[in-house]
């Protein structure tokens, strides 16, 4: 069976975009955020979260705390998420698991042996855009009040207003296929 999977962004895509969230009280979902995806887990989709969490380099928190963090929102989300990767490193660090360079979905591939072809990058700024051209994944866009600007020039294969919007689209598609 081959495996499909939505990789997802953290902040602005899943949760409200805190800037450095640092606090575990200040996790709060974006609206329809469980319900599209719990769509696309009824759709067969591998969910996967890859978030660029530069504070650890910084010094702002630890890798401890990015991994509660991921606790408390897998609770939140009653354990739909399948993965977790994160990057702690800073942008100046060259590493290659930072988005958009795709060292995350490329262990996130090895991990669980899932076909590129069928699946999904899902974000809310145009790395994330990038991050899937650059793994070879159809990315698409997920668009709020601080980022409707990347309308104009966004590469994505298409945008919407939230995760519900996003899992629709996905599950569609898979039907007419």
């Amino acid at each position: 069976m081959e495996v499909k999977a939505v990789f997802l962004d953290r902040d602005g895509t899943i949760i409200e975009d805190v800037h450095y969230l640092s606090r575990l009280e200040d996790i709060k979902l974006m609206p329809l955020a469980k319900e599209g995806l719990l769509l696309l887990k009824e759709c067969g989709y591998k969910l996967i979260v890859v978030t660029n969490q530069s504070g650890v380099g910084r010094g702002y928190f630890s890798e401890d705390f990015v991994r509660k963090t991921h606790g408390v929102l897998n609770d939140m989300l009653d354990n739909m998420i399948d993965a977790f990767y994160f990057c702690p490193h800073k942008p100046e660090d060259n590493c290659s698991c930072r988005k958009p360079k795709t060292g995350m979905i490329d262990q996130a591939v090895v991990d669980f042996g899932i076909n590129r072809k069928k699946s999904y990058v899902v974000g809310d700024k145009e790395t994330d855009v990038e991050l899937g051209l650059n793994a070879n994944i159809t990315p698409l866009l997920v668009i709020n009040r601080e980022n409707a600007d990347l309308l104009k020039n966004t590469k994505a294969k298409a945008f919407f207003s939230n995760l519900y919007e996003v899992a629709m689209w996905i599950c569609r598609r898979d039907f007419m296929v």
